[in-house]
């Protein structure tokens, strides 16, 4: 079995999505956990960009239109803010498209619609 990539980061971030949720439960609009992280990434010194913009390519042209990834922390980890009902398969794949285009090795889809905070790793 493979060693898990960025564990104590990841478990930092997860700790950090687990107290927003913890405050302010479930069913307000993305933006409003995206604030609150940033609050929480803050008072807990955790490096992070948020709604960082990264070029695509496309047969060796770069596209006018940017790809922004909701925040990259530690400078190796895409952080992708959900508020829905569940994690679906579409996310993963949005996910796997910012860790492409960014060449960042693992994401993480952090879910704050539901009733308990659900996450999952994404490795590219």
């Amino acid at each position: 079995m493979s060693d898990i990539i960025l564990k104590e980061e990841s478990y930092k971030i997860i700790g950090a999505c687990m107290e927003v949720h913890r405050e302010l439960g479930f069913g307000f609009k993305e933006i409003i956990y995206k604030d609150a992280l940033e609050i929480e990434f803050k008072s807990l010194e955790i490096p992070y960009q948020r709604e960082k913009l990264y070029k695509i390519e496309y047969k060796g042209k770069i596209l006018p239109r940017r790809y922004p990834a909701d925040f990259v922390i530690y400078d190796s980890i895409i952080l992708e803010v959900k508020a829905m009902p569940m994690i679906i398969n579409n996310f993963v794949l949005q996910t796997r498209n910012y860790l492409k285009a960014s060449g960042i090795r693992l994401g993480i889809i952090a879910n704050f619609g539901e009733s308990s905070f659900k996450s999952k790793r994404v490795v590219f």
